[in-house]
């Protein structure tokens, strides 16, 4: 009976992760989309629904508390526990970055475009999908999912490499594209930083399967 009490527990508690995790990405998705379309109230849009994420992180906070102390889970069942106390703070961060991306785009959206083109729907895309792919890792409990999934942070740190050198190149040619500039240096780090907590989250699954900790370590 006790077994079957925390069982359901830890499905819910994995459900209201896995919605939260959903969340964010449509927030990393219609922050890309404002900044892509120049639409500032799809931009507006993403920095209402943060609060909403916010409440989530609480949410899933007492629940862990709640398990831990009431059900006294051991061995994978802790770790699984653990795991999702860490992710949570994680995926709110991820959205926040996402309503930083949506205050930039509406900044930029209120300025000339650049005369080159900044090619942010690719790297977007790629975080994007590493975070569907790092929450299919976690549904999933695979931890050799999840380590392909940390491997993709070379490839947005790359891509954040070369289109930050593009607008530096941008800024440098032209002074009056400075601050817009500035505006897409920011986004370039805010998705940058997205992959790096993703990867995180990663590091966890791994955690969570194996009682491995991979973090600091070169595998």
């Amino acid at each position: 009976m006790h077994r079957r009490l925390i069982e359901d527990e830890l499905t819910r508690l994995r459900d209201r992760l896995l919605i939260m995790s959903g969340a964010a990405e449509k927030a990393i998705n219609f922050a890309a989309l404002a900044l892509i379309e120049r639409d500032s109230e799809l931009a507006q849009r993403v920095i209402r629904e943060d609060d909403l994420i916010d409440q989530m992180e609480v949410e899933i906070d007492a629940m862990c508390v709640d398990i831990l102390v009431l059900k006294q889970p051991a061995a994978g069942d802790l770790r699984f526990v653990v795991s999702i106390a860490r992710a949570a703070p994680t995926i709110e961060r991820i959205a926040d970055h996402a309503v930083n991306i949506a205050k930039h785009a509406i900044s930029l959206n209120d300025q000339p475009e650049m005369d080159t083109r900044i090619d942010v729907a690719r790297m977007a895309r790629t975080v994007q999908e590493m975070l569907v792919e790092g929450l299919d890792a976690f549904t999933a409990g695979d931890p050799e999912l999840a380590r392909s999934t940390i491997a993709r942070d070379d490839e947005v740190d790359l891509l954040y490499e070369m289109l930050y050198a593009q607008v530096i190149e941008v800024m440098t040619r032209d002074s009056s594209a400075v601050a817009r500039g500035a505006d897409w240096l920011f986004t370039l780090k805010h998705l940058e930083r997205i992959a790096d907590y993703v990867t995180n989250i990663c590091e966890q699954i791994v955690y969570m399967a194996r009682g491995q900790v991979i973090k600091h370590t070169i595998w």
